[in-house]
C-alpha cells in the first residue's frame, strides 16, 4: 500500500496545498487538493473519496472532481457520515454553487454518495475502511484503512484535537497520518478550534503507547505554512522524547505503510523520507459499492 500526499497544509499558497491523500491511485482521503493535483486520466482512475468532515479545506475539490467525472462520462463514490454528505449536497452541489452531479446524468450519476457510520467497517474499492470519531467538528471522523491482505494498515485522523484511549482502543495502525496545525505558542487557538499542537500530539501518542504497547510510524500534515519551521522544531522534540519516527509530510511525498508494525526509533525528518512520484498506471483493486 502506497500513500501519496497530494497536499499537506492548512492554508493554500503558491507553494502549499490543502490536505489530501491518495492510496494506490484509486482511493482518496479528503479532497482539499484532489483535482488540482491530478491529471484527467489520474482522476478517472479514482474510485472513491473518504471525507473526514465538511470544512472547506477538506471538500473544496469535490465539485471540480464531479464536473470532470461528468464530462468524462465516469463516476466516483463520495463516502462520509450522513451529516457531512448533507452539507456537501446543501452547500456545494446544490444547483446554485455547482450543479447537482449526484443526480446527473440520471442513468449513472457522476457522484455516488455513500454514508458511513462510526466503528462500522465497510469494504470500499477492495479496502476495509473503518470510520472512527475524532475530536474536531460534531460529525468528524478519521479512517482506518486496511488492504486486501489484512496486513497494511494506516489511520488518517483528518483534523483533530488530542485523541484519547477511547479512540485508540479501536485502532492498530502501522502508520498514523495526523495533523499538527499550530506550534505551542498558538495553543489557545488550537484548543478553541480543536486542532493539535506538538504537545497535543505528544499526549495523544503517549495515550496510544500506554494502550497498545507500541508506537506506529507517524506522518504529520495540516501544518500552518507560516509557522511550519517552528512546528517542525517542536515535533523533533516530541520524536526524540518518545523515541518515535515522525515525518513532516509535504506534497508529492510517498508514504508506504511499513511491515511489520514495529516502528523504528528515529528523529523527526523535515520532508523525508520521500520519493519522487510520476503518474503511472497501476493495478487497481476492484471497486465495490
Amino acid at each position: 500500500m502506497n500513500i501519496r500526499v497530494l497536499g499537506a497544509h492548512s492554508r493554500e499558497t503558491a507553494t502549499t496545498k490543502y490536505t489530501s491523500l491518495l492510496v494506490d491511485d484509486v482511493l482518496a482521503l479528503d479532497a482539499g487538493s484532489l483535482a488540482s493535483s491530478l491529471s484527467i486520466p489520474a482522476q478517472k482512475r479514482l474510485k472513491a473519496i473518504l471525507v473526514t468532515h465538511e470544512h472547506y479545506d477538506h471538500v473544496r475539490d469535490i465539485p471540480a472532481i464531479a464536473l470532470n467525472m461528468f464530462r468524462e462520462c465516469s463516476s466516483i463514490q463520495v463516502c462520509a457520515t450522513p451529516e457531512v454528505l448533507i452539507a456537501i449536497e446543501t452547500h456545494l452541489l446544490n444547483g446554485s454553487i455547482y450543479p447537482p452531479f449526484q443526480d446527473m446524468p440520471q442513468e449513472r450519476p457522476s457522484i455516488r454518495f455513500t454514508p458511513v457510520a462510526p466503528y462500522e467497517p465497510v469494504e470500499i474499492c477492495g479496502y476495509e475502511v473503518m470510520p472512527v470519531p475524532v475530536n474536531h467538528s460534531a460529525h468528524a471522523v478519521g479512517y482506518q484503512v486496511t488492504d486486501a491482505r489484512g496486513k497494511a494498515v494506516f489511520f488518517y485522523t483528518g483534523d483533530t484535537g488530542p485523541l484519547s484511549a477511547e479512540c485508540w482502543q479501536h485502532l492498530s495502525p502501522q502508520l498514523l497520518v495526523t495533523e499538527t496545525t499550530f506550534p505551542a505558542r498558538r495553543a489557545s487557538v488550537a484548543i478553541r478550534t480543536r486542532h493539535l499542537t506538538p504537545s497535543g500530539l505528544h499526549h495523544s501518542l503517549i495515550a496510544f503507547r500506554q494502550l497498545k504497547a507500541y508506537l506506529p510510524e507517524v506522518a504529520v500534515v495540516h501544518m500552518d505554512p507560516a509557522m511550519e519551521t517552528e512546528t517542525a522544531q517542536e515535533i523533533a522534540g516530541v520524536a526524540g522524547d518518545l523515541g518515535a519516527s515522525i515525518t513532516m509530510a509535504h506534497a508529492n511525498m510517498l508514504l508506504p505503510v511499513p511491515e511489520p508494525a514495529v516502528p523504528a526509533a528515529g528523529m523527526c525528518r523535515q520532508g523525508g523520507p520521500a520519493a519522487s512520484y510520476t503518474e503511472r498506471e497501476t493495478a487497481a483493486p476492484a471497486c465495490t459499492g
